[in-house]
């Protein structure tokens, strides 16, 4: 076994990633969604249009994430094979890179949503009920992110102790 830098052995963990990381990004993307509204009305008369295509994208990646995250449970942690070194690292990166996107985004739409209630209109109804899918849609994201997360996790062995 090698040495770390300092010499000390090393550890080998990785953390989760942690809840105080998610909520950050998400209230950087909930403030984000409601400041695009009164800028993009200030600066250009008109405020982004959400479309379905957004939530469903979104729908998409949660999808693939979690089939992911299926594949990889079942073969860790019930065939107890191993994934090849950089294939694990790989679903690891997606995993933390897809949670923290995923809250920004859902974030993001949730603010713009919030940012329309009150105001009458059909324009403002739809891009308020599109942005509220496409949050939840993003809220998908992060739990299956999350749940391929965990599922890259493997216990130590008694030996490496």
């Amino acid at each position: 076994m090698t040495t770390g830098p300092s010499g000390d052995e090393p550890t080998g963990r990785l953390r989760p990633t942690s809840w105080t990381a998610l909520t950050a990004w998400g209230v950087a993307g909930l403030v984000g969604g409601w400041l695009l509204h009164s800028v993009s009305v200030r600066f250009s008369d008109s405020a982004p249009l959400v479309t379905w295509a957004q939530p469903l994208a979104l729908v998409l990646v949660a999808v693939i994430l979690g089939a992911t995250a299926y594949l990889t449970w079942r073969t860790v942690h019930v065939h107890h094979e191993r994934l090849e070194p950089q294939q694990a690292v790989n679903r690891l990166v997606l995993a933390r890179a897809c949670a923290l996107v995923g809250a920004l985004l859902a974030g993001g739409y949730a603010g713009y949503a919030v940012s329309w209630v009150g105001i009458d209109s059909d324009l403002a109804s739809q891009r308020m009920w599109r942005s509220a899918a496409a949050a939840l849609a993003g809220v998908a994201v992060v739990v299956t992110s999350l749940l391929l997360e965990r599922a890259c996790r493997v216990r130590s062995d008694p030996d490496d102790a």
